[in-house]
């Protein structure tokens, strides 16, 4: 092997890299993903360790391309800058369009609650309005039956006055023929007594002129 031998390990990504993270995205430049080694260096520390060349040039070999599959391992779940760029520019679009439907349907449903409540208005206005012709129907009703119970006692009360007038009426024609009957009992009586006393007179100027 060359006594100064450089490997130098590189990711398979452009530059402006980021690594994909729930929540957060992190970006990076091609300078930090750039990793070099230098392995002549790295020999040398082994053996100065006491390990022979061949000995640290395998473990070498073996750390090499530990490092270089981590590296890979690290750099498959990043994305580059344009596409991180690009889903961002999605996400906006997608933030942009649901904020729009938002509003939209805020507005629809604004408009339909205003719909219901007008609708709600003019139900109650129709129901004010049917309330107030059934209490005026109501109390038309109520007065007429009124006046009716009231011309109905009025006629009973003329009935019942016409009744006891009639009543009056025959009981003064009773006491005015009870009173011509006693003015004839009376006449009549006092003429029997005329006769009678007369009678007697008679019959005592005959007596005593039958005496004489």
């Amino acid at each position: 092997m060359a006594a100064a031998v450089r490997l130098a390990l590189r990711p398979r990504l452009s530059a402006g890299i980021a690594t994909r993270t729930p929540g957060r995205a992190f970006s990076s430049s091609a300078s930090r993903l750039d990793f070099h080694f230098d392995t002549h260096h790295f020999v040398q520390r082994l053996e100065r360790e006491g390990l022979t060349r061949a000995q640290a040039e395998g473990i070498m070999s073996a750390m090499a391309e530990v490092i270089d599959e981590s590296v890979r391992n690290m750099t498959s779940n990043m994305v580059t800058k344009a596409e991180q760029e690009k889903h961002q520019y999605t996400q906006q679009v997608d933030i942009a369009q649901i904020k729009s439907e938002l509003q939209l349907m805020e507005k629809n449903d604004l408009a339909m609650l205003k719909a219901e409540n007008d609708r709600l208005q003019a139900d109650m206005e129709k129901l004010k309005q049917r309330l107030r012709e059934e209490i005026t129907r109501t109390q038309a009703g109520v007065r007429l039956d009124l006046n009716l119970e009231k011309g109905r006692m009025r006629e009973e009360s003329s009935g019942q006055e016409l009744k006891i007038k009639e009543v009056d009426t025959r009981i003064e024609q009773e006491i005015a023929n009870l009173r011509t009957a006693i003015q004839v009992s009376k006449a009549t009586t006092l003429q029997y007594l005329v006769g009678f006393v007369t009678g007697c007179s008679a019959l005592l100027m005959a007596y005593l002129r039958f005496r004489m």
